[in-house]
């Protein structure tokens, strides 16, 4: 009897090839997370040797942000296109070279060229990594494993901060932009030998002798394979595109809501140092209370994918909405109460406050990635998560640039940007009002199954 890959791996146990598959995609998103952020990390370095002024330097930090969305769904497109394995190999390779690239930079615009030929890099990557992940994993293990690969930019962030200052001290900044880049096309090699693009994807390409042979190496014999009942057009039996009227509302839902979670989480981490300071705080307690945040992100990203699995996405999305509508209300309030000199117990409420929300919306956004491998079908689905990584740098965008003035149209009061996440955290219930391909609960699925 005929069945589909994702069907014959639940009744599976998961096998080395899996968790290999998983690591590696791992470590590209980490690679690409140190390339991505190495800039950020050397900057004052970088600003001396060119001699520019802070705001200038600007333009070349804020590069890589726009090559990351265009990468993300032109990458996506390539993937879907070629195969999630080639694509990731030339995201990598693309990333790794632009990096090493930027040693070359005698200034700010020719740095931000290459800081945008990385984001192109950085954001296939992350399409490409999330879709092979999702494809060659059951669903009892999907959720969880694709939400845990989004914390893989900030892990890169955070080795990228360990070992960056060393090397520059001893090798200079653009011996860190070679050291990194050349580091990352080991990388590459790694893809191309022991990635396969899942049997799923190759049936919706017409292949079907090797998509059998390719599941055989993970079911233990040849299984008549069926594609996935949402993979082609059923009018006329061919792959669709991302833009198909079949995925109309889950563009529409997962656009707005991925904005929305980015204009949020970029609201928060970019401009709480700067809200913060002009209440009284250091700005080492400032940091601090951002790194607070940092590390909670990563442990409600992996919870995320553990609550999606067993409540549905639909579910866990609205009460992340909800749940972040009244952390940002707290907070604001928590900020606009703050005495001129805060006390320790006024700070730590509003470190933990920072905790809390950087913990809602984080979950938020890993949440997204779950909901997107699952509801786009495999024919799209690297251009699908690229998409909405799009839409989601628009967010991020829009965050760091509306951010300073909301704040400044305060004069001295943070009600008009807390208003403006507020509204924000609002519009994320999108996704469960209007997106129709929701991760369904473990039970429902089970019974699916049997």
């Amino acid at each position: 009897m005929a069945t589909t890959f994702s069907e014959a791996m639940e009744r599976a146990p998961l096998r080395a090839f899996q968790i290999a598959t998983f690591a590696i995609c791992m470590l590209v998103l980490t690679c690409d997370g140190i390339d991505q952020q190495l800039l950020g990390i050397i900057a004052p370095k970088v600003i001396a040797d060119f001699g520019v002024a802070k705001s200038t330097f600007g333009i070349a930090m804020s590069a890589s942000l726009v090559g990351f969305g265009l990468g993300a769904w032109s990458g996506g497109w390539l993937g879907d296109a070629v195969g999630r394995r080639w694509s990731l190999a030339i995201a990598a390779a693309v990333f790794a070279l632009a990096t090493a690239g930027a040693s070359l930079a005698d200034g700010v615009w020719s740095l931000a060229v290459w800081r945008v030929v990385g984001g192109l890099g950085f954001g296939s990557a992350y399409s490409n990594a999330m879709a092979m992940t999702g494809e060659w994993l059951p669903g009892r293990w999907r959720s969880v494993a694709v939400t845990t690969l989004s914390v893989g930019t900030p892990a890169g962030g955070t080795v990228v901060g360990w070992l960056a200052p060393d090397l520059v001290t001893n090798y200079g900044w653009r011996g860190a932009f070679i050291a990194f880049g050349l580091a990352t096309l080991l990388i590459v090699v790694l893809i191309v030998a022991a990635l396969r693009d899942s049997p799923s994807f190759l049936l919706v390409r017409g292949k079907p002798a090797e998509a059998r042979r390719a599941a055989a190496k993970l079911l233990g014999s040849e299984v008549d394979l069926q594609p996935e009942t949402h993979a082609t057009d059923v009018l006329g039996g061919s792959p669709i595109g991302v833009l198909h009227r079949s995925n109309l509302r889950l563009n529409i839902g997962i656009g707005i809501t991925f904005a929305a979670c980015a204009l949020c989480a970029y609201g928060v981490l970019n401009w709480s140092t700067t809200f913060l300071t002009a209440k009284g705080f250091t700005l080492a307690q400032a940091g601090n209370a951002v790194s607070i945040g940092g590390l909670t992100s990563i442990v409600s990203s992996i919870a995320a994918g553990l609550l999606v699995h067993r409540f549905g996405s639909k579910a866990v999305m609205a009460a992340i909405s909800a749940t972040l509508v009244v952390s940002f209300i707290v907070l604001a309030i928590t900020v606009e109460r703050l005495p001129v000199a805060p006390s320790a117990d006024d700070r730590l409420l509003v470190v933990v406050m920072v905790g809390i929300t950087a913990a809602i919306f984080s979950a938020g956004m890993a949440s997204m990635y779950a909901l997107m491998t699952y509801g786009y079908p495999q024919s799209c689905r690297s251009a699908g998560i690229g998409f909405g990584i799009f839409v989601a740098r628009v967010g991020a965008i829009s965050a760091s640039g509306l951010g300073g003035w909301l704040l400044d149209l305060g004069h001295g009061s943070t009600v008009p940007y807390f208003a403006v996440l507020t509204v924000s955290a609002a519009l994320i219930m999108a996704a469960p009002l209007i997106v129709d391909r929701h991760v369904p609960p473990a039970r429902r699925a089970r019974t699916a199954l049997a």
